[in-house]
Parts: structure tokens; sequence; C-alpha cells
């Protein structure tokens, strides 16, 4: 691959022959501009005023939505890793720009703010209640009352909706013509689209990790966004979809990476899941002893006796030094990671002495964090409010001409095709609407489809 065929601005619905959508669309047809900012930079701006980015306040992160101590929820989280985004893209293209003079004053200049925009939305395809409302849409078919839509649906579908994944669902929110949308979705740039694919294949490939990047319905938008790029393809014809990753994918990994481990320790510690002493112990670790003590000096130097406030200070001090690490991985492995051939993460292949803090930091987190009783409790209640609406929705979307359905479908968002006469657009639709919603739309339209929430009258 080559930074310059990699680095594309051109727009889904807008340029060129788009297959997935449809056919030919306007050709070379790009709305009259009224200001200097770049395509990347209006990527960014559009996603930030978009309504599935401002639902993500309502989406859990990790722990409860916020009581009287405010921890990350989705929305603070993807402007978390668009900030350290940023940094990563940016360092990266000045390094390459430095190995390479000739492509100084090219696109590539603006790896920074493609990055970044593509942080903001690699969580936006993720359901109600995190990873619990993920496991709760695949159980549906392959544990509940889903299992016996087999045989009625097709075989991609059946794999995409057994293997629903938050990456691939966020690539076809933005890709996919919704009911009165435009052609192309939000209309984004090719390599804003690539970059959020961490895993470039249909669901097909997922294997046991059950990973995938897109589905059926937007294989075909994928294979033009990857071929226009440059990606290269591993998959031979008549096989199912399978590419290498866009380069920038490592980068948005890598800020995602540093940001949900090192943020959870700092939430653990203000919720008081972990101690003072073992959350300094767990930060601290990210340096050598000269550096840990030049840092504990300027927080008494510069008089910080607040404790949750030292961790902050600490917090930041790992934080940059993690985006250094993967920056300058990322920069030692270009030829492998251009050749397709790089295998995991930057943050596993990093220094020692970072990887193996990160790595205490993952387990301490897994035994402390993700297993305690707060996150228990929002994954149980969550995966029963999702659950349920599985089961009413789905039903209602395969036998629509039952009274209780059609009522329950009135509810279902005009964007979505609920009325199709194709079944397996319906199901799709419902499980669009509901992957949608937010936990406290989700939780609220549980309750009254339950019947325990009443309208006041």
């Amino acid at each position: 691959m080559n930074w310059q065929t990699l680095i594309s601005n051109k727009r889904l619905g807008q340029t060129g022959s788009h297959p997935g959508l449809g056919g030919t669309d306007a050709g070379a047809h790009h709305p009259e501009r009224h200001d200097d900012r770049s395509e990347f930079k209006r990527d960014y701006d559009r996603l930030i005023f978009s309504a599935p980015f401002r639902r993500l306040q309502n989406k859990t992160q990790v722990f409860p939505l916020p009581g009287s101590i405010f921890v990350h929820n989705r929305l603070t989280h993807s402007l978390e890793v668009a900030s350290v985004g940023m940094s990563l893209g940016s360092d990266v293209a000045r390094d390459i720009i430095r190995r390479n003079p000739a492509l100084a004053g090219s696109r590539i200049e603006e790896l920074g703010t493609i990055v970044s925009t593509a942080c903001l939305a690699h969580d936006l395809g993720n359901p109600p209640f995190g990873h619990s409302g993920e496991k709760a849409i695949q159980t549906f078919f392959t544990e509940n009352e889903g299992s016996r839509l087999r045989g009625i649906i097709s075989e991609p579908l059946w794999d995409d909706l057994t293997h629903f994944e938050g990456n691939a669902n966020a690539f076809r929110l933005l890709t996919h013509r919704y009911s009165g949308r435009r052609t192309g979705g939000f209309v984004m740039t090719y390599s804003m689209l690539a970059s959020i694919v961490k895993y470039p294949f249909a669901s097909a490939c997922a294997g046991e990790h059950g990973k995938f990047g897109f589905f059926a319905s937007e294989a075909d938008t994928f294979r033009t966004v990857a071929d226009e790029l440059g990606m290269i393809r591993l998959s031979a014809p008549g096989e199912p979809l399978r590419y290498a990753r866009h380069p920038l994918v490592y980068l948005v990994e890598a800020a995602d990476d540093i940001c949900y481990e090192i943020m959870d320790i700092e939430d653990a510690h203000k919720l008081k899941l972990l101690s003072y002493e073992e959350t300094r112990a767990l930060l601290l670790g990210f340096f050598d002893e000269d550096v840990q003590a030049h840092i504990m000096e300027r927080i008494e130097t510069e008089n910080i006796t607040d404790l949750n406030e030292q961790i902050v200070y600490m917090r930041a001090s790992v934080i940059g030094k993690l985006e250094n690490e993967c920056a300058a991985t990322f920069l030692a492995n270009e030829q492998s990671i251009m050749d397709g051939t790089f295998s995991g993460s930057l943050i596993k292949s990093i220094g020692t002495r970072q990887r193996e803090a990160y790595r205490r930091c993952s387990e301490v987190a897994y035994e402390k964090i993700y297993r305690s009783k707060p996150v228990l409790d929002v994954e149980l209640a969550g995966y029963r409010v999702m659950t349920t609406l599985m089961e009413q929705l789905i039903d209602a979307a395969v036998r629509p001409d039952r009274f209780y359905s059609q009522q329950l479908l009135r509810r279902v968002s005009s964007q979505y095709e609920i009325d199709s006469p194709d079944v397996e657009t319906r199901v799709m639709a419902a499980v669009d609407f509901i992957a949608g919603m937010t936990d406290v739309f989700a939780l609220d339209f549980y309750q009254k489809i339950n019947g325990t929430s009443l309208p006041i009258v």
C-alpha cells in the first residue's frame, strides 16, 4: 500500500460509481464550499454535530451511568480517544514526511484529523449496555427464540446477526442509506471510513473471536472503498471478502487501547474500587525509578495535595508516554504495516516496561473493575432488557400481521424499513432500531412494553 493512494478525500455517495449504493451517482458532484475547511475537517465537524454521536452520552462505557460521581460514558470516552488519536496521527505524519520530504504538502499532513475523526466514530455502532448488549443480540439468535429464523433468512445475514459486532454496525450506520436519507449515508471520506474498520473482513471469516468489520449488506460498499484506496485484498474471487487493515486503523486502535485501560483505572480510583496506593503503583509502573521520582517531585513542587488530582497528573503522564511509544512502534513497523504483514496491535509491541505495566493494568481491571458488582449489575440488567426487546421486536417483524405486532412496529422510527415486504429487511430494521437506542431509551421502552411504566393520562 502507499500513502498517496491511502489518503483520499473522495466522499461516499458523491464521487464515481458505487455498486454497493445501487449504481452510479452524481459523478463529480460536490456542494459549493464557503470556507477553507478540508474535507477531513468536514468529516470531523459532521460527526460532532450528528445525532448518533450525541446519543453516546447515554450509553454505558464500563460503569453505570453517573450518580453522584461522574465517570466515563461512550461520549466522553470517544472525545478522549479522539484527542489521543489527533496526537498519534500528527506525530506519525510529521515523521513520515521527515523520512520522505516529497510527501510534504500532500494530504498526509492531515493524518491527525483523519485519525481523530475515526476515533470519534469508533463506538457509534455499539448497542445499549456495551458488550452485554452485543451479547444479547448474538445469543438471541443462537440460544433463544431467534434460532428458529435459521433457514428463513439467508446464511450471510445469519452470520452477521449471530456475530453482531459494534464495529461492523458503525460502518453500516455511517454508510447505509436509511429511509429518507441521502445516498452514501453520512457521505464521509473514503479514508475516514476505512480507518474505523478494525476487522476488514466479512462475518463468515469471524472465527472463534467473533469479530468482523461489515455486514453483508455493506460488503460492496466496503469493497469500493478498499479498492479505491489500494488496500491489500487477501481473499480470492468467490471467497468471503477479506482485506489487510488500512494503516490508520492501528492508530485508532492504539488511541482506544490507551484511553479505555488507563481511564478505567482512574474511574476505579474515584469509585474506591482501587485504593490510592494501588492506583499509584499501577500508573508509576510505566516509568523507571528516575522518572517516577521526577513525577512525584513535580506533584510536591506544584503543591498538588488532593489525592484525586495526583492520580490525574500520573494518568496524564502515562497517556503521554503510551502515545509516544505507540507512535514510535508504528514508525518502526511502517513497512510491514504497509505490506499488510504486521500482526497484533501497537500496544502489544511497545517497549517492555510499558507493555508489562499495561498488562498489569489489564489484569487488575479484569479482576477488580470488569467483574465488580456495579459493572456486573449493569451487564445483567442490560442483558435482560436487550433480550426482551429483541424477543418482542423481532417477533413483530417476522409476524407483522398480528394486532400487537402492528401496534409495536408503529413505535419504530420511520428511518428504518420496518414495513418492507421482505422479511430480512424487517429483521435488520428491528436490529438497527434496538442497536441505535441509548441505555436510557432502551430501559424506558422495555418498561413500557412490559406494562411497568405508563404515561400519565
